[in-house]
């Protein structure tokens, strides 16, 4: 294998530097071919994509392979509609080379600087009433089995919904096919202090006001500090028909003023107080295209407001007011460790380990300090308070789980089991976090 590694223990540390991976060695392939060959030759490896994850998902206690060597791969098919790019890429730079091309991706998450498969295999997500999961814009996957097959998979193959968010259990992904649509342009606009009560009265109609909306809050007081509202806009601007295709009747800029009885920002802001809003995507309603408006970080910044750990957890949308009523009261048990919650929401899909399978979905994610001692303080009281709504943990962020109720809230999960047994016989993708899930 000519790929280099780095052998007695990789000295590294995920994106935040909450975890430190335990793997024996770290190796960077160059073809598609040695990813095959160490597939074969491992005992235990997985993929490591840009360490967004926040717990041990991408650990082992073999390898770790980075694939960010591999030969560069965009495969834009207009007739299709889809472009299949390599596994490591990320998706502010399949956004760049989509958007010099015509063509968009139907949604980003609020980070640009994630890799495609790492987010697809965990189920990340942008925002949006309409708009599902990134993995369901996945319509295809080439993966690396744990026999060392190249397996190719597409959207209506039997094993596809359950291949898509697969944790990194069945194998390598090399490739990544998304559905693309024809690019469009977004205006972003920041209003403050929304009032509890109108968010629980309204929630629909505030989520549903926007392409994508997002609601940041540190649960005290009577209001959310901030909405995050990215409407869609024609290239001029000017709002799209209320009938076009992902379009949303707004209110026009000059009264953009009074939203649900918040106000407008009047100036760039950040979602934590006090910090520069440099690093964010441009805001104050001025139009650009959907790359540059639809994460709220630029991909040229450092997003993090320096060290920090992440929790996310999602449940069927029809609980969103019960469920903030249901945190609202642990502000105070919260508030020494907590930077930021965001609320979003987004629309279901089929796929098995999907944390929008089955419904359409609201998501609470919580920014926390980087104290790993004082977050896990405060977990049990969070995931006892959501228990009740179903709520499922973003599998690649902190949580519990210490019931062990997880596996049981995935319809599918025994299939799940079974696809694992058939792509990975031998166990090589295998770590502590799946047998902590699979056994």
């Amino acid at each position: 294998m000519n790929g280099s590694a780095h052998a007695g223990g990789p000295a590294e540390t995920n994106w935040s530097g909450n975890y430190r991976y335990g793997a024996q060695a770290i190796v960077r392939p160059e073809s598609v071919e040695e990813i095959q060959e160490a597939v074969v030759a491992a005992d235990h490896l997985r993929a490591l994509g840009t360490r967004h994850t926040f717990n041990d998902i991408a650990d082992s206690v073999g390898e770790l392979l980075v694939l960010a060597d591999l030969p560069d791969r965009f495969d834009l098919d207009a007739a299709s509609g889809t472009v299949t790019v390599g596994a490591a890429m990320r998706y502010g730079d399949i956004a760049a080379r989509l958007q010099a091309s015509g063509w968009a991706l139907g949604n980003l998450a609020s980070l640009p600087h994630i890799s495609v498969a790492g987010a697809v295999a965990t189920g990340t997500h942008g925002s949006g009433d309409r708009n599902g999961t990134l993995a369901a814009a996945v319509a295809g996957l080439e993966i690396v089995d744990g026999s060392g097959n190249l397996i190719a998979l597409r959207r209506g193959d039997p094993d596809f919904d359950g291949a898509v968010v697969s944790l990194g259990a069945l194998g390598i992904a090399t490739a990544v096919t998304l559905d693309i649509v024809p690019t469009f342009y977004v205006r972003q606009n920041v209003y403050l202090e929304l009032p509890w009560q109108r968010v629980l009265e309204d929630f629909d109609a505030i989520t549903s006001a926007a392409y994508s909306v997002s609601l940041f809050t540190d649960w005290s007081g009577h209001a959310v500090e901030q909405v995050w509202l990215k409407r869609r806009v024609g290239a001029s601007g000017a709002p799209e028909a209320a009938d076009a295709p992902g379009a949303y009747p707004v209110a026009s800029a000059s009264r953009a003023e009074d939203f649900f009885g918040a106000r407008a920002a009047t100036e760039p802001v950040h979602m934590l107080p006090g910090i520069s809003a440099v690093n964010c995507t441009q805001q104050l309603g001025v139009a650009g295209p959907w790359h540059e408006r639809l994460p709220h970080f630029r991909l040229a910044f450092t997003p993090s407001n320096g060290e920090e750990i992440q929790s996310e957890y999602l449940m069927s949308r029809k609980h969103a007011a019960a469920a903030i009523e249901a945190v609202r009261p642990l502000a105070a048990l919260l508030a020494p460790v907590l930077q930021i919650t965001e609320i979003r929401t987004m629309a279901g899909d089929n796929l098995w380990l999907s944390e929008a399978n089955g419904h359409d979905t609201v998501a609470f994610h919580f920014t926390w300090r980087r104290d790993q001692a004082g977050v896990e303080a405060v977990l049990p009281a969070l995931e006892s308070a959501l228990a009740p709504f179903g709520a499922r943990p973003h599998w690649g962020k902190v949580f519990l789980d210490e019931a062990g109720v997880v596996p049981s809230l995935y319809p599918r999960m025994s299939d799940f089991r079974g696809l694992v047994g058939r792509y990975d016989p031998r166990g090589v993708f295998g770590n502590a976090y799946l047998e902590r899930l699979l056994s």
